[in-house]
């Protein structure tokens, strides 16, 4: 039997080995690492038995697919906690997110608190010195009901009685006394698990549905070394103090209310900043050939039936009734722009056809799942669509990534791109999908960037990528996605005129570069830790009088600057220039310009910088010269 390894090397075993001990016979040190594997692109447990020929990549907590086998054992560990200090306790489920995983439980009338965790992590301390090893096994759908029915958990029984249709076995992993319903994988056993940290209690509904029972998640996170898990958790507290929410509360950014929850309003500071990224949006997108469009916020109901929105996505969309006719208020932009390219015939001289919208959208979410500008039920959208010949294609798309990446570059992120592939609920021919992906394949290896593949994770007209940046805390977040759209062209019947007279269809890209701007300003924020660079900062300079009596003489020095483009405050309050100063540098000001008496008798000003401190008397004019040039620069 022939196994190719990560890297192309092929090696030769026995039919009947169980990965595990291919992964000794590579080497004990990869064994001793290793969580999961993945097979012939299937992540699967390392008691797999391999009987053919296959693909096989043995995976360990550095690689993602290996972490969430690590923290979806830490979530047993953690159950198995629960159950032995609080056996009435019900179970439900307790995936890995990232970096962590959760469990929900059914605590009755008393959810846990911070000495519950307390106690809860001194247990999962003991169970991973006792080395239990995860046994996997299965039982058939009415063996396992009742299974669960004689331990108490209905929760259990629910998720087996939806599956005992299908007449397939039931899969379990036992650790010690502790029986879980999973279907894995896991790790071989506890004691890899050396450091965690259980992080906090929220509520949940059961299945997510406000109709249900409200449960106890329980969050956590799990590290093979005490050392990373330090490093974690030290990163976590930086996060807290660049908590976007905290630091758009006090620089007097952005506000959310409980008359509209989920719907964030924004500050005159705020929109300063909000406008200064779309400015700066507007201008790149004039220099890359695209026109900018406007479409309704609310559209019939036959509009999104056309689109596969009201069949794929109703339940995030808010709908209502007018003149006896179902409308929805726009999730997506995409349908608006169809309609404005079919505002007239298009000839394949005028493609591709680029149209730039910045689209306020709005979708349900559930109230559990909002937070801060991250996660909102309506955001401003900077969507473009793009309507192009098949010949077109992979030119477009390298434009597309060139645009992200001078985007990115600007504000000083890195980032990585994946390519999701066709789901299960997808629309259109398989052909098609085929021939979108590998456009989209084709196009990024051509530029020279890695990927990785996420395969069943496209959207459901079409495959697409996802740009991932990396922000100073190491954190990720998607922002930027370009999809390959060859359904709604056809939904709608578009059509341009060819260069042989004939009517055909354009292919359509959908793509975002900022993904939401709601959404990038609060990743701005606390990757910058409201310390914007000063060509976004709201306030550029800060203008503080030692004296009254040199009030007049900073007024005229504040119309220099305005006249120059440059956003100037006043701190005129009767107060010691120490404490202004200390203000000024909580308000994150790049630059703050004193004015005493010796400055006016030299006709200098004193200047203070955020990032270098005092750089001492210079004149107005250079003042302004350097600050221009670094705002024009977009210098970081």
């Amino acid at each position: 039997m022939k196994v190719t390894l990560k890297g192309g090397e092929i090696r030769e075993f026995e039919n009947g080995i169980s990965v595990a001990d291919i992964a000794k016979e590579i080497s004990m040190g990869l064994y001793r690492n290793a969580c999961s594997c993945r097979m012939n692109g299937e992540v699967k447990d390392l008691r797999t038995v391999v009987d053919e020929d296959c693909m096989l990549e043995i995976l360990t907590f550095d690689d993602e697919d290996g972490k969430r086998t690590f923290n979806h054992t830490a979530s047993h560990i953690m159950a198995q906690a629960v159950k032995r200090l609080y056996p009435d306790v019900q179970l439900t489920i307790g995936p890995s997110i990232e970096n962590g995983f959760y469990y929900d439980f059914d605590c009755g009338d008393k959810p846990f608190g911070p000495e519950d965790l307390a106690k809860l992590e001194a247990e999962m301390k003991k169970i991973v010195k006792e080395g239990l090893e995860l046994e996997k096994f299965e039982l058939s759908p009415s063996e396992a009901v009742a299974m669960m029915q004689e331990k108490n958990e209905p929760y259990k029984v629910e998720l087996i009685n939806e599956h005992a249709e299908k007449g397939e076995p039931i899969s379990f992993y036992k650790q010690g006394e502790f029986t879980e319903l999973c279907a894995g994988p896991h790790l071989m056993s506890v004691s890899p698990v050396k450091a965690f940290k259980l992080t906090q209690t929220t509520g949940a509904y059961w299945r997510g549905d406000a109709k249900n029972k409200m449960l106890c998640r329980v969050y956590g996170t799990a590290f093979p070394k005490a050392s990373m898990l330090e490093e974690y958790l030290t990163m976590l507290e930086e996060a807290k103090k660049r908590d976007h929410r905290k630091i758009g509360k006090e620089l007097e950014l952005f506000t959310i209310m409980e008359e509209g929850p989920g719907f964030p309003f924004f500050l005159p500071k705020g929109m300063i900043l909000k406008n200064t990224l779309v400015d700066y949006w507007r201008e790149i997108h004039r220099e890359a050939g695209y026109d900018e469009i406007q479409s309704p916020m609310m559209l019939n109901r036959a509009l999104w039936e056309r689109s596969g929105h009201w069949d794929h996505y109703k339940e995030n969309m808010y709908t209502t009734v007018i003149d006896d006719t179902d409308f929805a208020v726009k999730p997506m932009n995409c349908p608006g722009g169809i309609l404005v390219y079919k505002t007239k015939m298009h000839s394949y001289k005028e493609l591709p056809l680029r149209m730039g919208e910045l689209g306020l959208v709005h979708r349900h979410e559930l109230s559990g799942a909002l937070h801060g500008l991250m996660r909102v039920r309506c955001f401003t959208q900077d969507d473009a669509h793009i309507f192009m010949t098949r010949e077109q294609i992979k030119d477009e798309i390298k434009g597309v990534v060139s645009l992200i990446d001078k985007v990115y570059s600007t504000f000083g992120f890195e980032y990585h791109i994946e390519l999701s592939t066709q789901p299960e609920d997808s629309m259109g021919a398989k052909e098609d999908w085929d021939i979108a992906t590998d456009a989209l394949r084709n196009a990024i290896t051509e530029l020279g960037y890695d990927y990785e593949v996420n395969e069943g994770d496209g959207a459901f007209y079409g495959p697409k990528l996802d740009f991932h940046l990396t922000d100073c805390l190491g954190r990720t977040w998607q922002c930027g996605t370009i999809q390959l759209d060859f359904q709604l062209p056809e939904r709608f019947e578009l059509e341009y005129v060819g260069s042989d007279g004939e009517k055909h269809r354009p292919i359509m890209i959908h793509r975002v570069v900022f993904g939401s701007i709601e959404r990038f300003i609060g990743i701005l924020t606390e990757h910058f830790a409201g310390a914007y660079p000063t060509w976004l900062a709201p306030v550029q300079v800060k203008m503080l009088p030692i004296a009254d009596r040199h009030l007049d003489r900073i007024y005229e020095i504040k119309k220099q600057l305005e006249a120059a483009g440059i956003r100037v405050e006043v701190d005129d309050r009767s107060e010691k220039i120490g404490f202004k100063i200390r203000s000024a540098q909580l308000e994150k000001v790049p630059y703050m310009v004193i004015v005493g008496d010796k400055d006016i008798e030299n006709n200098t000003i004193s200047v203070r910088s955020r990032k270098e401190g005092e750089k001492g008397a210079m004149s107005v004019e250079s003042f302004i010269m350097d600050i221009v040039e670094e705002i024009e620069t977009k210098a970081l």
